[in-house]
C-alpha cells in the first residue's frame, strides 16, 4: 500500500554549489525539491565582500532553470580584513543572510580563514547589534589534536569563548558530527541552533574505513563513532527547534575524489530528502521529519515558512543515478547503504 507524507518545501541551511560547469550540473539538484538554501562563500577567491556576493548569486540566477524556482542565502566568507561596514551594508540590503567562519585550514578552501581570532572581534560586535548569524565550521587545526577530536576542542577553546564574549551573537554550529555538539547545542539557549547533515545521520568512521576506505564517504568534519552517530539521530528525530538541515552536500569529480589525497566532501542533494524519510521512519519519528526540513531553520533565522508544500511517496524501492555528469567530471551521488522507499512525487 502507498503512504504518503506532505510537508512545506524543505530548505537546505549548508549547500555548496561550486562554480562555473559544477554549479550548472549540481544546481537543480537541489533546487528540484528545496525551495532556499544558505550558499557556501568557500569558492577561489572565496566570498568576501558584498560585490563578491552579488556577482555569485547572479551566476547561480543564471544557472537555474527556467522551469525552477530557488532562492540562493548568500553568506560572506569571514577573513581578518573582513570589513564590519562591507558586511552591514550587505546585511541591511538583504543579500547577505549569514557570514562564514572558517577555522584556516580546516576544509576545502579554508586558507582564507581565521588564524588570530582577536582580529575579528569589531566584525562580530557589529554581526551582533544587527543580528547577523554566524555560522561556523566547528574544528580546531592544531596538528596535535586528533581529528576525531578537533570538535569538542573547537567548542572549549573558541566557540565558548566567542559566545561569551558575544552573547547577544546568533551563531549556528554547522555539520556537528558528536555527541559533545549536540548537548553543547541543546544547553545554547535562542542565540544557538545547529545543522545536522544527511550523511552523518547515516555514517560512522567505520562505514568509511572497514573493508577498505571508502573516499565517497570522506568528508570533514570526519564522521565519528557510532554513539555520536546515533546522538546525531535522536537529536535530528527529536522535533528539539535547535535542530535542522543543512546537507553539507559538497561536490567533487571523481578524479579528485579517487585518489591519493582525495577531497572531502559528500554530495548528496539529490536524494537527501529520500535518505531522511528513511531515517525518521526507522527511528519512528516521520511526525518530525517537517520540523528538520522546513520548520526550524526559518525559526532560527528570522525567515518565513515557505507556503508551498512537498509530497513524499511510499513504495517500491527508488532508484536514484549513480553519479551527476558534469562538464568537468562525474559526481557520485552519496550511496546511504540500504533500499530507500520513499521519493517526493513529481
Amino acid at each position: 500500500m502507498t503512504q504518503t507524507l506532505t510537508l512545506r518545501r524543505p530548505d537546505d541551511w549548508h549547500l555548496h554549489l561550486r562554480d562555473g560547469a559544477m554549479l550548472q550540473a549540481v544546481l537543480p539538484e537541489t533546487a528540484r525539491h528545496f525551495a532556499r538554501a544558505i550558499i557556501m562563500p568557500n569558492l577561489v577567491p572565496p566570498v568576501v565582500t558584498r560585490a563578491d556576493a552579488t556577482a555569485y548569486r547572479g551566476r547561480i540566477m543564471a544557472a537555474l532553470p527556467a522551469d525552477m524556482r530557488f532562492e540562493p542565502l548568500m553568506t560572506l566568507y569571514l577573513t581578518e580584513d573582513t570589513d564590519p561596514a562591507d558586511l552591514a551594508a550587505a546585511a541591511e540590503s538583504g543579500l547577505v543572510k549569514a557570514v562564514k567562519l572558517y577555522p584556516a585550514g580546516a576544509t576545502t578552501n579554508s586558507a582564507s580563514g581565521v588564524k588570530d581570532f582577536d582580529k575579528v572581534r569589531p566584525v562580530l560586535e557589529k554581526m551582533a547589534e544587527i543580528g547577523l548569524p554566524l555560522c561556523v565550521h566547528g574544528e580546531v587545526t592544531d596538528a596535535d589534536i586528533d581529528i576525531f577530536d578537533r570538535e569538542a576542542v573547537f567548542i572549549d577553546r573558541v566557540l565558548d569563548p566567542i559566545r561569551r564574549a558575544n552573547p547577544a551573537l546568533k551563531v549556528v554550529m554547522e555539520h556537528i558530527t558528536t555527541k559533545d555538539g549536540v548537548e553543547y547545542a541543546r544547553a545554547g539557549g535562542d542565540t544557538l541552533g545547529a545543522t545536522i547533515t544527511t550523511h552523518h545521520l547515516i555514517i560512522n568512521r567505520n562505514h568509511m574505513l572497514v573493508g577498505g576506505i571508502k573516499p565517497h564517504y570522506y568528508c570533514l568534519p570526519v564522521a565519528k563513532r557510532e554513539v555520536h552517530r546515533l546522538a546525531l539521530r535522536d537529536a535530528a528525530t527529536s522535533g528539539d527547534a535547535t535542530f535542522f538541515l543543512g546537507t553539507d552536500s559538497a561536490p567533487h569529480i571523481d578524479p579528485l575524489k579517487e585518489n591519493a589525497c582525495g577531497c572531502a566532501g559528500c554530495f548528496s542533494a539529490t536524494n537527501t530528502l529520500s535518505c531522511l524519510a528513511e531515517v525518521f521512519e526507522q527511528d519512528g519519528a516521520l511526525d518530525k521529519l517537517e520540523a528538520f526540513t522546513s520548520l526550524n531553520g526559518p525559526a532560527f533565522y528570522g525567515l518565513p515558512e515557505n507556503e508551498d508544500t512537498i509530497i513524499l511517496t511510499k513504495g517500491d524501492p527508488v532508484t536514484y543515478p549513480a553519479k551527476i555528469d558534469t562538464d568537468d567530471g562525474p559526481v557520485t551521488v552519496f550511496d546511504p547503504g540500504f533500499a530507500l522507499h520513499w521519493q517526493v512525487q513529481a
